[in-house]
């Protein structure tokens, strides 16, 4: 596959990426290379080896809900830099 800078314009348009031209080149040589590393993948003989789907044989246990014990209120806030009544207080972070 031939990647030139028409191919790279048309990424840049569906990825929403402001490439600029000095970075065209060296993008286009990565490119050519990831694509030259898949090329010599597909060169290898697959048969019969199954699809990877899972790392390892594990398989996800889920535990079912147990409603436990929580700490209070007053516990809670004990170590609070900031608070107020029962709510803990933190600085403003979105202004308007």
């Amino acid at each position: 596959m031939e990647v030139n800078h028409a191919l790279i314009d048309k990424l840049s348009l569906l990825a929403r990426l402001n490439i600029k031209p000095a970075e065209k080149e060296k993008l286009r040589s990565d490119l050519e290379q990831m694509i030259g590393f898949i090329e010599k993948l597909q060169e290898l003989d697959t048969t019969g080896i199954e699809p990877l789907m899972h790392l390892t044989e594990e398989i996800n246990v889920l535990r079912t809900d147990e409603v436990k014990g929580s700490v209070s209120i007053d516990e809670a806030l004990q170590n609070a830099r900031l608070k107020k009544d029962r709510f803990f207080m933190v600085p403003k972070v979105i202004k308007k």
